[in-house]
């Protein structure tokens, strides 16, 4: 298995760069989230790599971070799911976002992506859920609303009381911008009890 590559970046032509390791010109798929960040043409770059060994050939991915790389090998196990769409999931979502996306049951975001159905995306939701690495709520967008410490309190709070939080998550969605700590906590609560 080839972990890391670094070399000189000789070509970018989106997804794919080259990158030329002492004399030997590697060619790499990169997510646009790794591309955006590449120096320019000529600059020294190291990659963090996952190859994949099939009958048509040999496909190599590049990372500029452990966690895109931990996430692309997440999203290959997953059934129905190769790397172009793997590939394209952390195009459109950095890791951090995605495991928002993960943590708040978002569907609507993965949906967003192309190549990715509903069905795909509930899949991902599903199967992802306890994957990747735990993110805070705080300053996550929930409905439009940018959810702040109140909102980031109240979720604790509810996870302390023993909900899980796919049960907590979606009543703290209910609730309007602003809306204080005890104040979230009875609404929330309310709505737990319904259901």
């Amino acid at each position: 298995m080839i972990g890391r590559l670094t070399g000189i970046l000789i070509e970018k032509n989106p997804p794919l760069i080259t990158l030329d390791v002492h004399g030997v010109g590697y060619d790499i798929d990169v997510p646009m989230s790794t591309f955006y960040n590449l120096p320019a043409t000529g600059e020294k770059l190291s990659l963090f790599t996952h190859l994949i060994v099939r009958e048509d050939g040999h496909f190599l991915y590049g990372f500029l971070s452990c966690d895109e790389r931990a996430a692309f090998r997440q999203l290959l196990k997953i059934s129905g799911i190769g790397a172009r769409i793997a590939l394209a999931v952390l195009s459109g979502l950095s890791v951090n976002e995605l495991a928002q996306a993960i943590t708040m049951q978002e569907a609507g975001r993965l949906v967003k992506i192309p190549g990715i159905g509903k069905k795909t995306a509930e899949r991902l939701l599903l199967e992802l859920r306890d994957k990747l690495p735990k993110v805070s709520v705080t300053g996550v967008a929930i409905s439009g609303a940018t959810v702040h410490d109140d909102a980031a309190d109240i979720l604790n709070a509810l996870l302390a009381l023993g909900y899980s939080e796919r049960e907590a998550l979606p009543a703290l969605k209910t609730l309007p911008a602003g809306t204080p700590v005890p104040e979230g906590i009875r609404q929330a609560l309310k709505l737990l009890s319904k259901a």
